[in-house]
């Protein structure tokens, strides 16, 4: 990550801090000094924050620990003024893999904060829980009752949070891993709003950074989860044939067909794309958008040559799966006729794509 530098290694992980960590170190030392509080009290201010951001870096590594036992590597682990980052090379691909990634991290300050608490018990004091102030106040206590705040607030089920990938780990266990992001993504955003009401509502500027931080976080990892589902379902597919997932019972309409009559099959069965034929040559597609379009436009007596698609792809039964659907997507069509030795013998579509990764999810779900 740019502008952060190398302060260390952990079980053969670097850590590094962002430049940005400083505006905290600064931050700490405005409040002291705001309060007028001495050198030494800004001194313990500092210190207290390095050993709750040691905190993070222990709770960062909880996660890495626990992708490592799955064989998912860390890249490193950033530290920033809003908490460390622990960027894997990529996502485990079992949810009740993920699901243990995520609460390995709030477990390690669980396990900080009650260790903590047993040096307090033994030393004789009764812990309360007081407000928490970055001066005064017992130090050990401070960065217990921190250290259980971090619990609580990772736990939120909201993206970017451990608790939106714990969330999304248990939902992807019903549903395709992609729409569990997305739904956990909108939950995480859905919390972002009601902090930012109440933030507006209180005038709480912390709040509302919090908000910020949530509903930036909940959109950028909706981003890169699919970005690294993507990735994963290329290697999925890799060294797939086109013949082996294209449909062979599919049905063909001609340039002179009516929409009305394209529109009674549609609704009657379950092909919502087709290809346009005339004689032994495929003229081009017809999808369902345009169809819903041109009868809008040009109502029901419109020929289906005034709605079909004259730009795209063609795939032979030997072309690789992943090159197909990358054509799909340059064309931005789901739909894609399949030729063998010149004769038309099949369509491939993105959703039968989608129900052989389902099906090889679930494969790797069972072993």
């Amino acid at each position: 990550m740019k502008w952060s530098w190398k302060i260390g290694r952990l079980a053969g992980i670097n850590i590094y801090m962002h430049a940005t960590f400083l505006l905290l170190i600064l931050f700490v030392v405005f409040v002291n000094y705001s309060d007028g509080s001495n050198l030494a009290a800004s001194v313990a201010g500092i210190i207290f924050v390095l050993v709750i951001f040691a905190c993070i870096v222990f709770h960062e590594l909880g996660h890495a620990l626990a992708a490592r036992k799955y064989g998912v590597r860390t890249r490193d682990i950033v530290l920033l003024p809003i908490g460390g980052v622990a960027r894997l090379e990529r996502m485990p691909e079992k949810p009740s893999e993920e699901l243990w990634v995520a609460v390995a991290g709030p477990l390690v300050n669980v396990a900080i904060a009650a260790a903590l608490l047993g040096i307090l018990l033994a030393a004789g004091a009764r812990p309360t829980w007081n407000d928490l102030r970055w001066v005064g106040g017992g130090f050990v206590m401070k960065v217990m009752v921190v250290n259980v705040w971090l619990v609580g607030f990772n736990l939120l089920p909201a993206f970017p949070m451990d608790g939106g990938r714990v969330l999304r780990a248990l939902l992807a266990m019903r549903v395709d891993h992609s729409l569990a992001t997305r739904y956990a993504a909108r939950i995480g955003q859905g919390m972002a709003v009601v902090f930012g009401i109440a933030a507006l509502l209180t005038s709480d500027f912390w709040l509302l950074f919090i908000a910020l931080f949530v509903w930036m976080g909940a959109d950028s990892e909706a981003a890169i989860a699919q970005s690294q589902y993507s990735q994963l379902s290329q290697m999925s597919l890799s060294g797939i044939p086109v013949g082996q997932v294209m449909m062979t019972d599919f049905r063909t309409v001609s340039p002179d067909d009516t929409l009305e009559q394209v529109a009674a099959q549609n609704g009657a069965g379950w092909q919502k794309d087709f290809p346009v034929v005339f004689g032994d040559s495929v003229l081009g597609v017809l999808t369902r958008e345009d169809l819903a379009r041109v009868l809008a436009e040009r109502g029901p007596g419109a020929k289906v040559r005034d709605a079909m698609r004259r730009d795209f792809e063609m795939a032979d039964t030997h072309d690789l799966l992943v090159n197909a659907l990358a054509a799909l997507q340059a064309r931005r069509c789901r739909v894609m006729p399949v030729q063998h030795e010149g004769r038309l013998v099949g369509i491939l579509s993105t959703e039968s794509v989608g129900r052989l990764l389902m099906l090889q999810s679930a494969a790797r779900q069972e072993k």
